[in-house]
């Protein structure tokens, strides 16, 4: 778009736009934005691929291996839930939220993992960004998925006192590391680190400069090519974001910045609505559309036509979220069947997050699609060559399978199901990091038992928030590592009680025991017996007695049995003293404390 504009300049060089004829732009934009470049780079945070280390529930087929394989905490009714009642948690709502930027879900929901939030909806297939989705934002509690309420109590603050991580394990570098500093600079050998700069502008790192602005606006007015304009207005948006941050004037600056997102918008509104239109433009205004960026009204629906127009000109990443769109009602209606189209059409046009999610339907049967085990491997195999930071998930689905014994779809081999994890491990996946951790605590998939190695991976995978890799934490901080890591009662309440707060079932039963023999705070029965309610299914940890009596059974009886029967026992002994003793790790393991 080529805008003449020359104002005035002020003492910090940014034109006086205050009372001054402007180009002909459109002004429907607020004067606050979220500047997120929304190109078409991979994001840093990616939801879900939602698998649980324990399988269950196969399909049903072959016939022999029915009861071995259901996938990551799915359900039958995958896809097909119910429209939620008036100020009902949207699980699928919630499921989406990060991959279309939908706004929060009409009531908070204390969800079981603080981490993936998925993980809380076991009848929710996971829905994974697609690896042209920037604007997701990092995984963990946010602003689409808070973290439940603290109980309270002798802590404090709801969270109480930040647990430590472990320090100084000393695992090898090649344990955590794809590649050395020293491999990245072979590599690069051939560069000779002092040569001299050259005066040239760089066209990848453009300078953000008034002056520059406008010899690139002058340039590009001649220039027929729909992606180079496309790649100006991404450039006006990162210059929104970094012009002018050392000036005086900053009221001059942000009209200026003010101004170029405007000019941003309106070639972007240009190149999505010309008679030949331009797909990355028309999906990167869905995105804008769909989360409010850049100052614009979240609109579903303009989102969802938009990116609809994107994929019938193949757009990999706007036929995968014309999928979720369909999938979970974001923009348009449910349909299932539609929504089944569209993933199958965006993994063959090879989006990583389509093909894992489309050989994870094929696998399950969901979405009204024919189990088909056979193919839902293949896809699932395109996707993990394919996998990188935010595609990680069919190399955890696959290990999975690839653990099982007998299950009639890939072959039964443990070191191939390790090096896997190890990989998916590397690429930051948290559940595959919390799976490592296992293997080598308690010696599975050819892992030797290994204290330093199982706390180095439970330490990665908590560092991302996931609940439980922390419940993990607090076992080992319970006992302690001779020669790896210092026993602390205090970090191990600390770990346990993080995880508890972000709805860990097993984590608030390890809370109420600790609370009642007393390890890492001071003994309190009554502070005890409220997390055992929460655990149980009775009742948040704040809330009266009343409403324990008020529960209905069936409530209950969902709930956690060890903490039930550690209830009915402290019932039975009315004010007598608890005479539960502090537990070894095996016995901490055996009554599944910190399991």
């Amino acid at each position: 778009m080529g805008v003449a504009y020359q104002p005035k300049r002020n003492s910090d060089g940014y034109g006086d736009l205050a009372g001054r004829s402007r180009p002909a732009v459109e002004t429907d934009v607020g004067s606050t934005y979220a500047y997120n470049d929304q190109g078409s780079g991979p994001s840093s945070g990616y939801p879900p691929s939602e698998s649980s280390s324990t399988l269950s529930h196969p399909p049903s087929y072959p016939t022999q291996y029915q009861n071995t394989w259901h996938g990551p905490q799915m359900g039958p009714n995958y896809g097909h839930a119910a429209p939620p009642r008036q100020g009902e948690y949207d699980a699928l709502y919630a499921a989406a939220s990060d991959v279309l930027g939908m706004g929060p879900p009409p009531q908070s929901h204390t969800s079981q993992s603080g981490y993936y939030p998925y993980q809380a909806y076991p009848a929710q297939a996971p829905i994974p960004t697609s690896q042209s989705a920037p604007y997701v934002h990092p995984p963990g509690p946010g602003p689409y998925h808070p973290g439940p309420p603290g109980p309270g109590g002798p802590s404090g603050a709801p969270y109480g006192p930040t647990p430590s991580l472990p320090q100084g394990l000393g695992v090898e570098e090649t344990e955590f590391e794809l590649r050395t500093p020293s491999q990245s600079l072979q590599r690069n050998a051939s560069v000779d680190i002092h040569t001299k700069q050259s005066k040239a502008v760089d066209v990848n790192s453009p300078p953000f400069t008034k002056e520059y602005i406008d010899e690139y606006r002058q340039r590009i007015k001649g220039d027929p090519d729909p992606e180079a304009h496309f790649k100006y207005a991404k450039y006006l948006i990162e210059a929104a974001k970094k012009i002018g941050t050392d000036a005086r004037d900053q009221r001059a600056v942000k009209k200026y910045r003010d101004f170029l997102i405007q000019e941003a918008l309106k070639t972007i509104r240009r190149l999505a609505t010309q008679s030949e239109p331009y797909d990355e433009a028309q999906f990167f205004l869905a995105n804008c559309h769909g989360t409010g960026m850049l100052g614009l009204p979240v609109d579903h629906e303009r989102a969802y036509t938009l990116y609809l127009q994107a994929a019938k000109q193949n757009h990999a990443a706007a036929s995968y979220r014309v999928a979720v769109c369909n999938e979970i009602g974001a923009g348009t209606r449910r349909e299932p069947p539609r929504a089944a189209a569209f993933y199958r059409k965006a993994a063959s046009l090879g989006d990583t997050a389509a093909m894992y999610k489309l050989g994870m339907i094929l696998l399950l049967g969901t979405l009204g699609v024919e189990k088909n085990p056979r193919e839902a491997i293949n896809w699932l195999k395109r996707a993990a060559e394919q996998a990188d930071e935010e595609n990680p998930h069919a190399l955890h689905e696959l290990a999975l399978l690839h653990e099982m014994p007998n299950s009639g779809l890939v072959l039964h081999d443990p070191a191939y199901a390790k090096a896997l994890l190890t990989q998916a491990a590397h690429l930051g996946y948290a559940q595959s990091q919390y799976k490592l951790g296992q293997c080598y605590e308690y010696g599975v998939l050819t892992c030797p038992v290994d204290p330093r190695r199982s706390i180095a991976w439970y330490t990665r995978a908590a560092e991302k928030g996931f609940s439980e890799a922390e419940l993990a934490l607090s076992g080992w901080y319970l006992t302690g590592s001779e020669g790896v890591l210092r026993q602390s009662d205090s970090e191990a309440y600390l770990w346990a009680r993080k995880a508890a707060n972000k709805g860990l079932n097993k984590a608030e039963y390890a809370v109420g025991y600790y609370a009642e023999v007393g390890i890492g705070i001071k003994q309190d029965i009554e502070f005890a017996k409220r997390w055992y309610m929460r655990a149980a299914g009775c009742v948040p940890p704040f809330l009266s007695l009343l409403h324990v009596l008020l529960t209905p059974p069936l409530l209950v009886a969902q709930g956690n049995k060890r903490a039930m029967a550690r209830l009915t026992e402290m019932k039975r002994m009315g004010n007598k003293r608890s005479n539960v003793g502090r537990p070894t790790r095996q016995q901490a393991k055996d009554e599944c404390v910190i399991c």
